[in-house]
């Protein structure tokens, strides 16, 4: 599943099509897609794991799912969820959700909760956190409402660059850990996009697939975890459990 800096990455790259007009529309999109035809983008823009392709009275939002994915001016062999015809190039959309969305696009997005936006807000995310004191952490960086746009990857690299245990409880962190890991999901993120611009993210993972702690030499535990039971690594002696 593409996290938050990847999506970022995608609104870079369609910045040629801005302003454009779409010119062939297709796909296997339930969406009226005939809606889309002949109309102007009026810009991209990202929220967390959304992707947005703004109107003038609407916007189209796609989210990647596990298995999404897109290509830029080339096609792959399975057919498009949804494909754009511009005049400079093409923009294709594969194994997506995709949904148009009616309603003013700063009453839809809490942008302060998306931590790579120029908004975030991390006294916001505290006091999400605050109000679910059970919630076990690595659900925490898993909440898009709280955290839009972390997703495995990220989770499992801040919990492990923080030695924080995935299992601990975010309201038995102490307030300079929870700090901690709320700058750490934002800071991470931009690592992962810096990272990933240049080719070099899976060679900066210390956690996430890996088999040996590089802080202890001892093997990481690899489990299912949390309401969300996502595919978690982790250190069981330099990661403290908070109970």
């Amino acid at each position: 599943m593409p996290e938050g800096p990847s999506i970022v990455i995608l609104k870079e790259a369609v910045k040629s099509f801005n302003k454009k007009k779409i010119l062939a529309v297709t796909g296997n999109s339930k969406i009226d897609q005939q809606r889309l035809l002949n109309k102007k983008v009026e810009d991209f823009k990202s929220w967390g794991k959304h992707f947005l392709i703004c109107f003038k009275d609407f916007l189209v939002s796609v989210h990647f799912l596990l298995f999404g994915s897109y290509r830029i001016n080339e096609q792959r062999e399975m057919k498009p969820r949804l494909s754009f015809k511009f005049k400079n190039g093409e923009l294709n959309l594969y194994s997506c959700a995709i949904k148009i969305i009616e309603e003013d696009l700063n009453e839809v997005y809490d942008w302060s909760a998306d931590v790579m936006n120029e908004n975030w807000d991390a006294t916001a995310a505290r006091k999400k956190i605050k109000v679910n004191p059970d919630l076990l952490v690595c659900d925490a960086l898993l909440d898009q409402n709280i955290f839009s746009g972390v997703g495995n990857i990220i989770k499992n690299e801040v919990l492990y660059r923080i030695r924080v245990h995935p299992l601990s409880r975010a309201g038995a962190l102490p307030p300079k850990k929870l700090k901690v890991l709320i700058d750490e999901a934002r800071n991470y993120s931009f690592d992962f996009y810096k990272w990933k611009k240049e080719f070099v993210l899976k060679k900066h993972w210390l956690a996430h697939t890996k088999k040996y702690c590089v802080r202890c030499d001892i093997p990481l535990v690899k489990k299912h975890l949390g309401k969300t039971n996502r595919r978690t690594f982790y250190c069981s002696n330099c990661q403290l459990l908070y109970e």
